[in-house]
Protein backbone atom coordinates (compact mmCIF):
# COMPACT_ATOMS: atom_id res chain seq x y z
CA UNK A 1 0.00 0.00 0.00
CA UNK A 2 2.78 2.40 0.85
CA UNK A 3 4.44 1.75 -2.51
CA UNK A 4 1.22 2.47 -4.34
CA UNK A 5 0.69 5.66 -2.36
CA UNK A 6 4.24 6.77 -3.04
CA UNK A 7 3.87 6.14 -6.77
CA UNK A 8 0.58 8.03 -6.85
CA UNK A 9 2.11 10.96 -5.02
CA UNK A 10 5.07 10.95 -7.42
CA UNK A 11 2.79 11.07 -10.42
CA UNK A 12 0.75 13.84 -8.84
CA UNK A 13 3.84 15.92 -8.08
CA UNK A 14 5.19 15.39 -11.57
CA UNK A 15 1.90 16.47 -13.13
CA UNK A 16 1.60 19.58 -11.01
CA UNK A 17 5.26 20.50 -10.92
CA UNK A 18 5.42 20.20 -7.15
CA UNK A 19 8.62 20.44 -5.16
CA UNK A 20 11.61 22.71 -5.53
CA UNK A 21 12.00 21.79 -9.22
CA UNK A 22 9.09 24.03 -10.17
CA UNK A 23 11.24 27.07 -9.40
CA UNK A 24 13.93 25.70 -11.69
CA UNK A 25 11.20 25.30 -14.31
CA UNK A 26 10.32 28.97 -13.78
CA UNK A 27 13.93 29.97 -14.45
CA UNK A 28 13.91 28.02 -17.74
CA UNK A 29 10.61 29.62 -18.76
CA UNK A 30 11.89 33.09 -17.89
CA UNK A 31 14.99 32.58 -20.05
CA UNK A 32 12.66 31.61 -22.91
CA UNK A 33 10.60 34.74 -22.43
CA UNK A 34 13.71 36.91 -22.12
CA UNK A 35 14.97 35.78 -25.53
CA UNK A 36 11.66 36.53 -27.23
CA UNK A 37 11.27 39.91 -25.50
CA UNK A 38 14.83 40.96 -26.36
CA UNK A 39 14.45 39.92 -29.99
CA UNK A 40 11.33 42.06 -30.34
CA UNK A 41 13.36 45.26 -29.73
CA UNK A 42 17.01 44.42 -30.40
CA UNK A 43 16.74 45.11 -34.14
CA UNK A 44 15.59 48.72 -33.68
CA UNK A 45 19.12 50.06 -33.12
CA UNK A 46 20.52 47.91 -35.95
CA UNK A 47 18.22 49.29 -38.65
CA UNK A 48 20.74 51.93 -39.88
CA UNK A 49 23.49 49.30 -40.18
CA UNK A 50 21.15 46.87 -41.96
CA UNK A 51 20.09 49.64 -44.35
CA UNK A 52 23.68 50.53 -45.17
CA UNK A 53 24.74 46.92 -45.76
CA UNK A 54 21.74 45.30 -47.50
CA UNK A 55 20.32 48.40 -49.20
CA UNK A 56 16.65 47.41 -48.76
CA UNK A 57 13.90 49.43 -50.37
CA UNK A 58 11.43 51.35 -48.20
CA UNK A 59 8.86 48.53 -48.35
CA UNK A 60 11.50 45.86 -47.68
CA UNK A 61 12.81 47.78 -44.67
CA UNK A 62 9.27 48.07 -43.32
CA UNK A 63 8.79 44.31 -43.61
CA UNK A 64 12.17 43.60 -42.01
CA UNK A 65 11.06 45.49 -38.90
CA UNK A 66 7.36 44.52 -38.81
CA UNK A 67 7.26 40.92 -40.01
CA UNK A 68 8.40 39.48 -36.67
CA UNK A 69 5.63 40.93 -34.45
CA UNK A 70 3.08 40.50 -37.27
CA UNK A 71 3.71 36.75 -37.71
CA UNK A 72 4.10 36.19 -33.98
CA UNK A 73 0.78 37.83 -33.11
CA UNK A 74 -1.02 35.97 -35.92
CA UNK A 75 0.08 32.49 -34.82
CA UNK A 76 -0.30 32.72 -31.03
CA UNK A 77 -3.74 31.08 -30.95
CA UNK A 78 -2.70 28.41 -33.45
CA UNK A 79 0.33 27.27 -31.46
CA UNK A 80 -1.24 27.88 -28.05
CA UNK A 81 -4.08 25.50 -28.83
CA UNK A 82 -1.75 23.07 -30.61
CA UNK A 83 0.25 22.85 -27.39
CA UNK A 84 -2.93 21.93 -25.53
CA UNK A 85 -3.38 19.12 -28.04
CA UNK A 86 0.10 17.62 -28.65
CA UNK A 87 1.96 18.80 -25.56
CA UNK A 88 3.07 22.25 -24.44
CA UNK A 89 6.66 21.24 -23.75
CA UNK A 90 6.93 19.69 -27.21
CA UNK A 91 5.77 22.88 -28.90
CA UNK A 92 8.10 24.94 -26.70
CA UNK A 93 11.14 22.82 -27.58
CA UNK A 94 10.29 22.96 -31.28
CA UNK A 95 10.04 26.73 -30.88
CA UNK A 96 13.51 26.79 -29.33
CA UNK A 97 14.96 24.90 -32.27
CA UNK A 98 13.25 27.03 -34.91
CA UNK A 99 14.23 30.22 -33.08
CA UNK A 100 17.88 29.18 -33.08
CA UNK A 101 17.89 28.20 -36.77
CA UNK A 102 16.11 31.40 -37.79
CA UNK A 103 18.59 33.46 -35.77
CA UNK A 104 21.49 31.91 -37.68
CA UNK A 105 19.75 32.54 -41.00
CA UNK A 106 19.09 36.19 -40.05
CA UNK A 107 22.69 36.76 -38.94
CA UNK A 108 24.06 35.45 -42.24
CA UNK A 109 21.43 37.07 -44.50
CA UNK A 110 23.03 38.52 -47.64
CA UNK A 111 19.96 40.27 -49.06
CA UNK A 112 16.73 41.83 -47.70
CA UNK A 113 14.51 38.94 -48.84
CA UNK A 114 16.48 36.39 -46.80
CA UNK A 115 16.37 38.64 -43.75
CA UNK A 116 12.59 39.07 -44.11
CA UNK A 117 12.19 35.28 -44.33
CA UNK A 118 14.41 34.78 -41.28
CA UNK A 119 12.48 37.38 -39.28
CA UNK A 120 9.21 35.66 -40.26
CA UNK A 121 10.60 32.33 -39.01
CA UNK A 122 11.65 34.05 -35.79
CA UNK A 123 8.03 35.17 -35.44
CA UNK A 124 6.86 31.56 -35.86
CA UNK A 125 9.34 30.44 -33.19
CA UNK A 126 8.24 33.25 -30.88
CA UNK A 127 4.58 32.28 -31.32
CA UNK A 128 5.47 28.72 -30.29
CA UNK A 129 7.42 29.88 -27.22
CA UNK A 130 5.30 32.68 -25.74
CA UNK A 131 1.97 30.91 -24.96
CA UNK A 132 3.82 27.73 -23.98
CA UNK A 133 5.73 29.52 -21.22
CA UNK A 134 2.54 30.83 -19.60
CA UNK A 135 0.58 27.60 -20.02
CA UNK A 136 3.39 25.49 -18.51
CA UNK A 137 3.66 28.01 -15.69
CA UNK A 138 -0.09 27.56 -15.14
CA UNK A 139 0.45 23.81 -14.94
CA UNK A 140 3.46 23.64 -12.60
CA UNK A 141 2.06 26.18 -10.13
CA UNK A 142 -1.42 24.85 -9.24
CA UNK A 143 -1.46 26.84 -5.99
CA UNK A 144 -2.65 30.34 -6.78
CA UNK A 145 -0.42 32.06 -4.21
CA UNK A 146 2.72 30.55 -5.68
CA UNK A 147 1.46 31.09 -9.22
CA UNK A 148 0.96 34.78 -8.49
CA UNK A 149 4.59 35.05 -7.36
CA UNK A 150 5.74 33.14 -10.45
CA UNK A 151 3.74 35.42 -12.77
CA UNK A 152 5.26 38.43 -11.02
CA UNK A 153 8.77 37.16 -11.72
CA UNK A 154 7.75 36.26 -15.28
CA UNK A 155 6.36 39.75 -15.94
CA UNK A 156 9.43 41.41 -14.41
CA UNK A 157 11.63 39.43 -16.80
CA UNK A 158 9.44 40.57 -19.71
CA UNK A 159 9.98 44.20 -18.68
CA UNK A 160 13.73 43.64 -18.48
CA UNK A 161 13.84 41.99 -21.90
CA UNK A 162 12.02 44.84 -23.63
CA UNK A 163 14.36 47.39 -22.01
CA UNK A 164 17.71 45.67 -22.51
CA UNK A 165 17.08 44.77 -26.16
CA UNK A 166 18.25 48.15 -27.53
CA UNK A 167 21.12 48.26 -25.01
CA UNK A 168 22.39 44.81 -26.04
CA UNK A 169 21.98 45.73 -29.70
CA UNK A 170 23.92 48.97 -29.22
CA UNK A 171 26.77 47.19 -27.43
CA UNK A 172 27.07 44.49 -30.09
CA UNK A 173 26.97 47.01 -32.93
CA UNK A 174 29.87 48.91 -31.39
CA UNK A 175 32.07 45.79 -31.51
CA UNK A 176 30.66 43.53 -34.25
CA UNK A 177 28.54 43.61 -37.44
CA UNK A 178 24.76 43.88 -37.38
CA UNK A 179 24.24 40.11 -37.64
CA UNK A 180 25.63 39.69 -34.13
CA UNK A 181 22.31 40.90 -32.68
CA UNK A 182 20.83 37.61 -33.93
CA UNK A 183 23.78 35.32 -33.26
CA UNK A 184 23.52 35.96 -29.52
CA UNK A 185 20.35 33.84 -29.52
CA UNK A 186 22.05 30.67 -30.73
CA UNK A 187 24.19 29.70 -27.69
CA UNK A 188 21.26 30.43 -25.37
CA UNK A 189 18.99 28.20 -27.44
CA UNK A 190 21.63 25.45 -27.50
CA UNK A 191 21.54 25.52 -23.71
CA UNK A 192 17.77 25.89 -23.40
CA UNK A 193 16.95 22.89 -25.62
CA UNK A 194 18.62 20.14 -23.54
CA UNK A 195 17.84 21.85 -20.23
CA UNK A 196 14.19 22.29 -21.22
CA UNK A 197 13.93 18.70 -22.38
CA UNK A 198 15.39 17.50 -19.09
CA UNK A 199 13.55 19.74 -16.63
CA UNK A 200 10.28 20.93 -18.14
CA UNK A 201 7.21 18.75 -17.46
CA UNK A 202 4.96 17.75 -20.33
CA UNK A 203 1.31 18.73 -20.09
CA UNK A 204 -1.69 18.59 -22.39
CA UNK A 205 -5.38 19.41 -22.43
CA UNK A 206 -8.12 16.80 -22.08
CA UNK A 207 -7.52 15.59 -25.66
CA UNK A 208 -11.21 15.35 -26.52
CA UNK A 209 -12.08 15.59 -30.20
CA UNK A 210 -9.83 16.37 -33.18
CA UNK A 211 -7.72 19.52 -33.39
CA UNK A 212 -9.60 22.08 -35.53
CA UNK A 213 -7.06 22.75 -38.29
CA UNK A 214 -9.46 24.91 -40.31
CA UNK A 215 -10.30 26.98 -37.23
CA UNK A 216 -6.63 27.46 -36.43
CA UNK A 217 -5.92 28.69 -39.97
CA UNK A 218 -8.95 31.02 -39.88
CA UNK A 219 -7.70 32.52 -36.60
CA UNK A 220 -4.18 32.94 -37.98
CA UNK A 221 -5.33 34.56 -41.24
CA UNK A 222 -7.83 36.80 -39.45
CA UNK A 223 -5.30 38.02 -36.90
CA UNK A 224 -2.71 38.59 -39.63
CA UNK A 225 -5.12 40.84 -41.53
CA UNK A 226 -6.25 42.78 -38.44
CA UNK A 227 -2.74 43.28 -37.08
CA UNK A 228 -1.42 44.30 -40.52
CA UNK A 229 -4.23 46.85 -40.94
CA UNK A 230 -3.71 48.25 -37.45
CA UNK A 231 0.04 48.53 -38.01
CA UNK A 232 -0.52 50.46 -41.25
CA UNK A 233 -2.87 52.81 -39.44
CA UNK A 234 -0.22 53.27 -36.76
CA UNK A 235 2.28 54.11 -39.50
CA UNK A 236 0.10 57.01 -40.64
CA UNK A 237 -1.54 55.31 -43.63
CA UNK A 238 -5.08 56.59 -44.43
CA UNK A 239 -8.02 54.38 -43.47
CA UNK A 240 -9.37 54.53 -47.04
CA UNK A 241 -6.16 53.04 -48.48
CA UNK A 242 -6.82 49.64 -50.07
CA UNK A 243 -3.66 48.19 -48.50
CA UNK A 244 -5.05 49.18 -45.10
CA UNK A 245 -8.79 48.66 -45.56
CA UNK A 246 -8.67 45.28 -47.33
CA UNK A 247 -6.55 43.48 -44.68
CA UNK A 248 -8.76 44.92 -41.92
CA UNK A 249 -12.05 43.90 -43.57
CA UNK A 250 -10.81 40.44 -44.59
CA UNK A 251 -9.23 39.90 -41.17
CA UNK A 252 -12.38 40.86 -39.28
CA UNK A 253 -14.49 38.66 -41.59
CA UNK A 254 -12.26 35.65 -40.96
CA UNK A 255 -12.33 36.21 -37.21
CA UNK A 256 -16.15 36.34 -37.35
CA UNK A 257 -16.14 33.03 -39.24
CA UNK A 258 -13.73 31.63 -36.65
CA UNK A 259 -16.03 32.59 -33.77
CA UNK A 260 -19.11 31.16 -35.51
CA UNK A 261 -17.24 27.93 -36.25
CA UNK A 262 -16.12 27.58 -32.63
CA UNK A 263 -19.66 28.04 -31.34
CA UNK A 264 -20.95 25.23 -33.59
CA UNK A 265 -18.26 22.66 -32.81
CA UNK A 266 -18.64 20.06 -30.08
CA UNK A 267 -14.94 20.32 -29.28
CA UNK A 268 -13.91 23.87 -30.17
CA UNK A 269 -10.34 25.01 -30.68
CA UNK A 270 -10.85 27.77 -28.11
CA UNK A 271 -13.57 27.55 -25.50
CA UNK A 272 -15.31 30.88 -26.08
CA UNK A 273 -17.33 30.14 -22.98
CA UNK A 274 -14.35 31.50 -21.06
CA UNK A 275 -15.41 34.98 -22.18
CA UNK A 276 -18.75 34.46 -20.41
CA UNK A 277 -16.80 34.58 -17.15
CA UNK A 278 -16.64 38.26 -16.13
CA UNK A 279 -13.16 37.91 -14.64
CA UNK A 280 -11.72 36.41 -17.83
CA UNK A 281 -13.29 38.82 -20.33
CA UNK A 282 -12.57 41.81 -18.09
CA UNK A 283 -8.93 40.77 -17.69
CA UNK A 284 -8.50 40.53 -21.46
CA UNK A 285 -10.03 43.99 -21.92
CA UNK A 286 -7.74 45.42 -19.22
CA UNK A 287 -4.67 43.99 -20.95
CA UNK A 288 -5.70 45.64 -24.23
CA UNK A 289 -6.28 49.02 -22.57
CA UNK A 290 -3.06 48.90 -20.55
CA UNK A 291 -0.95 48.08 -23.60
CA UNK A 292 -2.80 50.67 -25.64
CA UNK A 293 -1.64 53.34 -23.19
CA UNK A 294 1.89 51.99 -22.65
CA UNK A 295 3.12 51.56 -26.22
CA UNK A 296 1.65 54.78 -27.58
CA UNK A 297 3.04 56.80 -24.68
CA UNK A 298 6.49 55.22 -24.88
CA UNK A 299 6.70 55.98 -28.60
CA UNK A 300 5.66 59.61 -28.16
CA UNK A 301 7.85 60.04 -25.07
CA UNK A 302 10.91 58.80 -26.99
CA UNK A 303 10.22 61.34 -29.75
CA UNK A 304 9.78 64.10 -27.17
CA UNK A 305 13.06 63.29 -25.42
CA UNK A 306 15.07 63.18 -28.65
CA UNK A 307 13.42 65.82 -30.85
CA UNK A 308 12.20 68.37 -28.32
CA UNK A 309 14.80 68.06 -25.57
CA UNK A 310 17.59 67.09 -27.98
CA UNK A 311 18.79 64.02 -26.04
CA UNK A 312 20.85 61.32 -27.74
CA UNK A 313 19.40 57.79 -28.20
CA UNK A 314 21.53 56.55 -25.29
CA UNK A 315 20.40 59.43 -23.05
CA UNK A 316 16.80 58.72 -24.08
CA UNK A 317 17.17 55.07 -23.11
CA UNK A 318 18.62 56.04 -19.75
CA UNK A 319 15.74 58.46 -19.09
CA UNK A 320 13.26 55.62 -19.76
CA UNK A 321 15.08 53.12 -17.50
CA UNK A 322 13.21 54.24 -14.34
CA UNK A 323 10.00 53.11 -16.03
CA UNK A 324 11.51 49.64 -16.50
CA UNK A 325 12.88 49.43 -12.95
CA UNK A 326 9.51 50.48 -11.52
CA UNK A 327 7.80 47.81 -13.64
CA UNK A 328 10.24 45.19 -12.32
CA UNK A 329 9.57 46.24 -8.73
CA UNK A 330 5.82 46.05 -9.30
CA UNK A 331 6.10 42.58 -10.83
CA UNK A 332 8.12 41.27 -7.89
CA UNK A 333 5.73 42.81 -5.35
CA UNK A 334 2.63 41.83 -7.33
CA UNK A 335 1.87 38.56 -5.52
CA UNK A 336 1.89 40.25 -2.12
CA UNK A 337 -0.30 43.11 -3.39
CA UNK A 338 -2.75 40.69 -5.01
CA UNK A 339 -3.18 38.73 -1.77
CA UNK A 340 -3.68 41.90 0.25
CA UNK A 341 -5.88 43.97 -2.06
CA UNK A 342 -7.50 41.40 -4.39
CA UNK A 343 -7.77 41.56 -8.20
CA UNK A 344 -10.41 44.31 -8.31
CA UNK A 345 -8.63 46.88 -6.18
CA UNK A 346 -5.22 45.96 -7.59
CA UNK A 347 -6.09 46.37 -11.27
CA UNK A 348 -8.37 49.37 -10.65
CA UNK A 349 -5.68 51.01 -8.50
CA UNK A 350 -3.05 50.30 -11.14
CA UNK A 351 -5.12 52.04 -13.80
CA UNK A 352 -5.73 55.04 -11.51
CA UNK A 353 -2.05 55.30 -10.60
CA UNK A 354 -1.14 55.20 -14.28
CA UNK A 355 -3.67 57.93 -15.04
CA UNK A 356 -2.10 60.08 -12.31
CA UNK A 357 1.32 59.44 -13.87
CA UNK A 358 0.04 60.53 -17.27
CA UNK A 359 -1.41 63.73 -15.82
CA UNK A 360 1.92 64.42 -14.07
CA UNK A 361 3.67 64.09 -17.43
CA UNK A 362 1.51 66.88 -18.87
CA UNK A 363 3.98 69.17 -17.08
CA UNK A 364 6.49 68.28 -19.82
CA UNK A 365 7.14 71.37 -21.91
CA UNK A 366 9.76 72.85 -24.16
CA UNK A 367 12.38 72.81 -21.38
CA UNK A 368 13.92 69.77 -19.71
CA UNK A 369 12.48 68.93 -16.29
CA UNK A 370 14.28 65.76 -15.09
CA UNK A 371 12.44 65.63 -11.75
CA UNK A 372 8.99 65.59 -13.34
CA UNK A 373 10.07 63.01 -15.92
CA UNK A 374 11.59 60.74 -13.27
CA UNK A 375 8.53 60.91 -11.01
CA UNK A 376 6.10 60.45 -13.90
CA UNK A 377 7.98 57.51 -15.44
CA UNK A 378 8.29 55.72 -12.09
CA UNK A 379 4.56 56.08 -11.46
CA UNK A 380 3.83 55.01 -15.04
CA UNK A 381 5.97 51.87 -14.86
CA UNK A 382 4.66 50.80 -11.46
CA UNK A 383 1.02 51.51 -12.30
CA UNK A 384 1.01 49.77 -15.67
CA UNK A 385 2.84 46.68 -14.43
CA UNK A 386 0.46 46.45 -11.48
CA UNK A 387 -2.44 46.52 -13.92
CA UNK A 388 -0.93 43.95 -16.29
CA UNK A 389 0.09 41.64 -13.46
CA UNK A 390 -3.38 41.59 -11.89
CA UNK A 391 -5.06 41.13 -15.28
CA UNK A 392 -2.79 38.29 -16.43
CA UNK A 393 -3.05 36.47 -13.11
CA UNK A 394 -6.85 36.73 -13.04
CA UNK A 395 -7.14 35.61 -16.66
CA UNK A 396 -4.97 32.51 -16.15
CA UNK A 397 -6.68 31.58 -12.90
CA UNK A 398 -10.13 31.79 -14.51
CA UNK A 399 -9.15 29.53 -17.43
CA UNK A 400 -9.56 25.77 -17.02
CA UNK A 401 -6.18 23.95 -16.82
CA UNK A 402 -6.92 21.99 -20.00
CA UNK A 403 -7.38 25.32 -21.86
CA UNK A 404 -4.20 26.89 -20.47
CA UNK A 405 -2.51 27.15 -23.87
CA UNK A 406 -5.53 28.75 -25.51
CA UNK A 407 -5.97 31.18 -22.61
CA UNK A 408 -2.30 32.16 -22.68
CA UNK A 409 -2.53 32.70 -26.44
CA UNK A 410 -5.59 34.93 -25.99
CA UNK A 411 -3.73 36.96 -23.38
CA UNK A 412 -0.64 37.39 -25.58
CA UNK A 413 -2.80 38.21 -28.61
CA UNK A 414 -4.67 40.90 -26.66
CA UNK A 415 -1.26 42.24 -25.59
CA UNK A 416 -0.11 42.52 -29.21
CA UNK A 417 -3.40 43.98 -30.44
CA UNK A 418 -3.41 46.53 -27.63
CA UNK A 419 0.09 47.62 -28.59
CA UNK A 420 -0.84 47.99 -32.27
CA UNK A 421 -4.09 49.81 -31.58
CA UNK A 422 -2.29 52.10 -29.12
CA UNK A 423 0.21 53.22 -31.72
CA UNK A 424 -2.57 53.77 -34.28
CA UNK A 425 -5.02 55.53 -31.95
CA UNK A 426 -2.68 57.73 -29.92
CA UNK A 427 -0.62 58.45 -33.04
CA UNK A 428 -3.77 59.68 -34.78
CA UNK A 429 -4.69 61.86 -31.80
CA UNK A 430 -1.16 63.26 -31.77
CA UNK A 431 -1.25 64.08 -35.48
CA UNK A 432 -4.69 65.68 -35.23
CA UNK A 433 -3.47 67.99 -32.47
CA UNK A 434 -0.05 68.65 -34.05
CA UNK A 435 -1.00 69.48 -37.65
CA UNK A 436 -3.12 72.65 -37.10
CA UNK A 437 -0.18 74.37 -35.40
CA UNK A 438 1.71 74.42 -38.72
CA UNK A 439 -1.09 75.62 -40.97
CA UNK A 440 -0.31 79.33 -40.81
CA UNK A 441 3.36 80.05 -40.03
CA UNK A 442 4.56 83.46 -41.20
CA UNK A 443 6.83 83.30 -44.24
CA UNK A 444 6.48 79.53 -44.74
CA UNK A 445 5.01 78.30 -48.06
CA UNK A 446 1.95 76.06 -47.93
CA UNK A 447 3.87 73.14 -49.50
CA UNK A 448 6.52 73.36 -46.78
CA UNK A 449 3.87 73.47 -44.05
CA UNK A 450 2.20 70.38 -45.52
CA UNK A 451 5.48 68.47 -45.57
CA UNK A 452 6.29 69.59 -42.02
CA UNK A 453 2.90 68.41 -40.74
CA UNK A 454 3.79 64.74 -41.28
CA UNK A 455 6.08 64.54 -38.24
CA UNK A 456 8.35 66.64 -36.06
CA UNK A 457 11.44 65.07 -37.62
CA UNK A 458 10.29 66.05 -41.12
CA UNK A 459 9.42 69.54 -39.85
CA UNK A 460 13.01 70.01 -38.67
CA UNK A 461 14.33 68.87 -42.06
CA UNK A 462 12.02 71.25 -43.93
CA UNK A 463 13.01 74.10 -41.57
CA UNK A 464 16.70 73.43 -42.22
CA UNK A 465 16.09 73.51 -45.98
CA UNK A 466 14.17 76.81 -45.74
CA UNK A 467 16.78 78.50 -43.55
CA UNK A 468 16.59 82.12 -42.45
CA UNK A 469 13.76 83.56 -40.40
CA UNK A 470 11.17 81.31 -42.10
CA UNK A 471 13.12 78.21 -41.13
CA UNK A 472 13.46 79.38 -37.53
CA UNK A 473 9.75 80.21 -37.36
CA UNK A 474 8.80 76.76 -38.69
CA UNK A 475 11.22 75.04 -36.30
CA UNK A 476 9.75 76.90 -33.32
CA UNK A 477 6.12 76.37 -34.43
CA UNK A 478 6.66 72.63 -34.99
CA UNK A 479 8.25 72.27 -31.57
CA UNK A 480 5.40 74.09 -29.86
CA UNK A 481 2.79 72.16 -31.85
CA UNK A 482 4.38 68.85 -30.87
CA UNK A 483 4.32 69.75 -27.16
CA UNK A 484 0.65 70.77 -27.50
CA UNK A 485 -0.13 67.51 -29.29
CA UNK A 486 1.70 65.60 -26.55
CA UNK A 487 -0.48 67.22 -23.87
CA UNK A 488 -3.69 66.41 -25.76
CA UNK A 489 -2.55 62.81 -26.27
CA UNK A 490 -1.74 62.44 -22.58
CA UNK A 491 -5.20 63.69 -21.62
CA UNK A 492 -6.87 61.22 -24.01
CA UNK A 493 -4.69 58.44 -22.61
CA UNK A 494 -5.68 59.39 -19.05
CA UNK A 495 -9.33 59.12 -20.05
CA UNK A 496 -8.79 55.65 -21.49
CA UNK A 497 -6.97 54.57 -18.33
CA UNK A 498 -9.86 55.77 -16.16
CA UNK A 499 -12.18 53.78 -18.45
CA UNK A 500 -9.99 50.76 -17.68
CA UNK A 501 -10.35 51.46 -13.95
CA UNK A 502 -14.15 51.38 -14.31
CA UNK A 503 -13.90 48.15 -16.33
CA UNK A 504 -11.76 46.56 -13.60
CA UNK A 505 -14.66 46.90 -11.13
CA UNK A 506 -16.05 43.68 -12.67
CA UNK A 507 -13.10 41.67 -11.36
CA UNK A 508 -13.46 39.58 -8.16
CA UNK A 509 -13.03 41.47 -4.92
CA UNK A 510 -10.79 38.87 -3.28
CA UNK A 511 -8.17 36.41 -4.46
CA UNK A 512 -9.49 32.86 -4.13
CA UNK A 513 -6.47 30.88 -3.00
CA UNK A 514 -7.87 27.42 -2.47
CA UNK A 515 -5.48 24.80 -3.77
CA UNK A 516 -6.69 23.40 -7.05
CA UNK A 517 -7.52 19.74 -7.04
CA UNK A 518 -5.20 17.42 -8.90
CA UNK A 519 -6.79 14.26 -10.21
CA UNK A 520 -5.35 11.15 -8.61
CA UNK A 521 -4.01 8.56 -11.05
CA UNK A 522 -6.00 5.43 -11.63
CA UNK A 523 -4.71 2.12 -10.21
CA UNK A 524 -3.68 0.96 -13.66
CA UNK A 525 -1.57 4.10 -14.17
CA UNK A 526 0.06 3.59 -10.76
CA UNK A 527 0.90 -0.03 -11.63
CA UNK A 528 2.38 1.05 -14.96
CA UNK A 529 4.46 3.69 -13.25
CA UNK A 530 5.86 1.13 -10.81
CA UNK A 531 6.75 -1.23 -13.66
CA UNK A 532 8.44 1.56 -15.64
CA UNK A 533 10.36 2.57 -12.50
Amino acid sequence: MSGTTTAAAALRRRAAGAGANRWVVLVVLCVSLLLVAVDATVLHVAVPAVTEDLRPGAIELLWIVDIYPLVCASLLILFGTLGDRVGRRRVLLLGYGLFGLASGLAALAHDPQVLILARALLGVGGAMIMPATLSILRQVFPDRRERALAIGIWSAVAAVGAAVGPLIGGFLLEHFWWGSVFLVNIPLMLISLPVGRLLLPESKGDGKGPWDVVGALLAAAGLFGVVLGVKRLGGGEPVASLLTLVPLVVGVAMLVLFVRRQKRRTYPLVDLGMFARPAFSTSVGCIVLAMLALVGLELIAAQYLQLVLGLSPLETGLRLLPLTFAAMASGLAGARMLRRFGPRRMVCGGFCLTAVAVLVLTAMGGQDNPGVLLFGFVLLGFGLETTLFGAYESMLSEAPPEQAGGAAAIGETSYQLGAGIGIALLGSVMNAAYTPGLSDVAGVPASASTAASHSLGEAYEVAAQLGGSAGLALHHAAREAFVHGLHVTLLVSAGLLLLGAVMALRLPRTMQCEAESVELPKPREVAESRVSA
